[in-house]
This record gives C-alpha cells, structure tokens and sequence, in this order.
C-alpha cells in the first residue's frame, strides 16, 4: 500500500480543534490532493465519536474519486463522553468489538472500505487469537485492506504478529521524542518490515520554550539558508532521513504549512547536518 509521504491527521479538523465546515473541510481535502497528500488519518474517537462522520459527509460531496485517496483509521479506546456509556476509559480488542467499531467507521467515513485499520494503543487485556481472528474478518469481507498498530513496543508487536501479520505501527516519533530510535522500536520495524508512522511529527519545538527547544531553534536556524527551508521543514527532513522510511501524520488544517510539509520530502540532509540537529536536542554529543 502506498500511503503519501506526509499524512493528513484529521483530529483537529472537528470539534477537538478548529470545528471545520463541510465546506472548509471540502477545501481541505482538495488541497491536500493537490499537493500530494492523498492519506487521511481517523480514530473513531477523534471529536468524541463525531470528526468520521463529519469528515465522511463532506467527503461524499467533495467530488473526490474513492481510488485516490487512502483512509485510515483507529478502534479500541473506549472513550468518556455523551455518545458512550462508559464508565472510566479504557480499551476493548474483544472481536465483536473490533468489528463492530470497524463497521461504525466505514459507515460515517460513507466507505466500503479501510486501507488500513490501526488498535489504538495497546491493551494489557489484548489477546492476539482474538485480535486476529477479528482481522481475519475484515479482510475477508473487503471491509479492510491493511492492519496495523499504534503505540505499540516491540515486544506487544512480537505478541501480535504470531497469530496476524503488521503492515503498520504509528508512534510518536519527534526531534523532541525520538526514544523509539533508542529503545529497539524502530529496529524491529525495520528487520520486520513494519512500516512507521509518526503522530506529533514536531513534537515540542514550537509549544514548549525550555533549554532544548532554544538549542533546538538555534541550530535550525543555522540551517535554514543552507537548505532554504522554514523551520519545520527541517524537522520533517530530520525524521524523513532515517533508514525506516517514516511518514509522518501532520496535525496542521493550514494550507500553507500542509505545502511545506510536502516540500520537505525533497529535503536531503547531510550527515552531519543530521547529528548537528540530534545533537541540539540531546544537549549532548553522541556516545
């Protein structure tokens, strides 16, 4: 499957950010073809359960051909909120469960198919027969195209992937939180094959102001007229670089940061450009 290289997240686009027209979010999503950008990025619970279905009405009028674009979306938190019964948040990987919310999602998204279906954390209750037997499912009926995980460590992923194969795991992944380079993450998705997604692609740099992110934005800075980028192009180049081919899923509803977004993939850092940059962030030379 070939997702784009940068990844439209639609979280935002509802009620948990900048509430977006159907008109607005018409516009969006045109943009986003334009620019290459063609994979958008759900979970059930995005907007408390309401974003798929709003997202999925302004999608039936947009015009937009299905075959163009890749849907993704997320099952399994059981979230507190006016449309659920829910007692304390928590998650559900029983099988009738993943398919159920699967189903709700094709039906607000108005699409007869997922390309991908993600469990959105892991769960220590999780077992993978079932999961798997789940998945088998949807596949079987067309409903899904893919599988994958997301937040998962590479022990929940070896769990998993002895009863059903990985297509996918979105992690946090940032400048200002890389530990999925260091912990073993991101060197069993390569040796598995799994491909990486990464949610807060620009993780703190631009919310938070400590030591690290004034490291951070000096060292950018200095590189800006070198490569002629802004400052979070750099930081998408600086993820884009690793071996692993990840692809990071932007927050932004602005146009002109989603433009960006996609020029960085012509970024090509230089090595040491890169380690500069690693540098900054860890406050200190490498081993």
């Amino acid at each position: 499957m070939d997702y784009s290289e940068i990844i439209a997240g639609t979280m935002s686009w509802g009620s948990w950010g900048k509430q977006l027209s159907q008109k607005e979010m018409i516009s969006l999503m045109h943009h986003c073809l334009e620019v290459k950008i063609n994979t958008f990025d759900h979970a059930d619970i995005y907007g408390a359960y309401t974003t798929e279905e709003q997202f999925g009405s302004a999608f039936a009028n947009s015009g937009i051909d299905r075959e163009t674009i890749q849907l993704i979306s997320k099952c399994g938190i059981q979230y507190v909120c006016d449309k659920r019964d829910n007692k304390v948040k928590h998650y559900n990987y029983n099988k009738d469960y993943i398919i159920w919310s699967a189903e709700q999602s094709l039906q607000h998204l108005q699409t007869e198919y997922l390309d991908l279906l993600l469990l959105h954390r892991p769960s220590p209750l999780m077992h993978p027969n079932e999961i798997a037997e789940a998945v088998t499912i949807l596949k079987d009926q067309g409903k899904i195209k893919q599988f994958g995980v997301s937040n998962f460590t590479p022990s929940q992923l070896e769990l998993l992937s002895l009863r059903i194969d990985i297509d996918v795991n979105q992690i946090e992944f940032s400048l200002t939180e890389h530990s999925a380079m260091h912990d073993g993450t991101l060197d069993y998705m390569i040796g598995c094959g799994i491909k990486p997604m990464a949610w807060s692609p620009l993780g703190e740099v631009f919310k938070t102001n400590n030591e690290q992110t004034k490291r951070i934005m000096a060292q950018l800075k200095d590189l800006q007229d070198k490569y002629d980028a802004t400052l979070d192009q750099l930081l998408l180049a600086w993820i884009l670089k690793h071996p692993s081919k990840i692809q990071p899923v932007i927050g932004t509803t602005t146009k002109e940061r989603m433009t960006n977004a996609v020029k960085a993939t012509h970024i090509d850092l230089e090595l040491e450009d890169w380690f500069l940059i690693l540098v900054a962030a860890q406050g200190h030379k490498v081993p």
